[in-house]
Formats: structure tokens, sequence, C-alpha cells
């Protein structure tokens, strides 16, 4: 088993400003991991570090900056964490899986990615809300590579990854893939629009 850090270099890991609005801490909290006492630490920190400063700056900034508050609901998973979660059934993808996005460290693997909450929208979901509208908004705002929507709060994994696949999976009704990957929308950009005219303006700026 890999030797957990010391206390204090895993606070100094916690405390590392990955970008404007978020830090490594509030990513490396673990239900799981803190009720089987399976210490969640990177085992590239840098590397750890490097995906997560290009996932918030590119990604999880905007959102902040255009809703709000962004919940971070599950951040990185050391290897460990996942596999044990994946063995266990408590909602982890298993480490190989294509689609695995929250395992920042694998040296042959370019992703960093997390499952959030933006209560802006989910306030109104819980009211009945598609969440189609904020599905196709994202579509049309940042260049993610990835998005899996999910029935609770409406909470969605996104993530990062240098060449942006842009794909869009749902397990909320209507469910299945909304977007395949690199492929253009069912809907043309007027009905997107439409879906959210009431959002507020994007404060972030979209990179081709």
């Amino acid at each position: 088993m890999r030797k957990p850090a010391s206390m204090w270099s895993l606070e100094t890991l916690g405390r590392v400003r990955l970008s404007k609005y978020f830090y490594m801490r509030e990513f490396l909290y673990s239900e799981i991991g803190n009720i089987h006492r399976i210490p969640n630490i990177p085992t590239d920190p840098d590397l750890a570090i490097r995906r997560g400063r290009a996932f918030c700056e590119e990604l999880l900034d905007p959102l902040e900056e255009t809703f709000g508050r962004v919940a971070v609901r599950s951040g990185y998973r050391s290897p460990e964490l996942n596999a044990f979660g994946n063995e266990n059934r408590l909602n982890c993808a298993r480490n190989d899986y294509p689609l695995e996005c929250h395992i920042w460290d694998f040296a042959d693997v370019e992703v960093a990615g997390a499952s959030i909450v933006i209560p802006w929208f989910a306030d109104q979901y819980e009211q009945g809300r598609d969440w189609r509208d904020l599905a196709y908004w994202l579509y049309d705002h940042v260049l993610f590579a990835e998005i899996w929507f999910f029935p609770k709060l409406c909470a969605f994994n996104i993530s990062w990854r240098p060449d942006p696949a842009r794909r869009i999976d749902s397990y909320i009704a209507p469910k299945g893939t909304l977007l395949k990957a690199k492929s253009s929308p069912v809907e043309a950009l007027d009905m997107r629009q439409a879906r959210y005219l009431d959002f507020p303006k994007f404060c972030g700026l979209i990179r081709a």
C-alpha cells in the first residue's frame, strides 16, 4: 500500500490554488475515503495539479463567473479509492473506463473532471425545468470533453481533455446520449438559444 503523505504535505497540497475560484482541497474531500479510511491523495501531485488547473481555469471558473457558486460533489479520486468504489458499487466507474474523469494523475490518460452542481440551475430543475436547457447552454459556451447528467440536483460530471470530444449523456429522462462525441446537436442554434434566454450573461471566453 502506498505510504500516506504527512499531515503537513497534505495540508500544503490542499492549499494549492488551481484557479481564480478553486483550491485543491475542495477536490480531495471524499465520503468514501472518510467512511472506509482510504486516503484520497494523488500518486503524482504535480501532474494532478497541472491537469486540475487546466480543468478549473477552462471550465469551472467560467461557470462560477456566470452562475455564482459551483458546488463540487466529487472531485479527484486516487486510483485506490476509485477502484474500491467501483468494486463495492459506490457509483464509481472502473479505473480503465474511457470516460472516467476523476483520476487526474494517470500518466497516459490526459483528463481531469469532477461531479458538480450549479445551485442556480438546480433550484429550477427541482421545479421541473428540463436538464437539456443547461446541457445545450454548456455546449454553446464551454469546451468540455464529456458531460454526464444525474437525477439528484441535476448534478453532472464535466471533464477537461486537451482534445475535447464534446459528448453529452444523461441518466435523467430522456436517458441516453444527447450528443455523440465530435458531432453536431440535433437542435439548431436558434432552438438551443431559446431554451436558455433567461440564463445569466456568459462571463467567460470560449476558445476555439
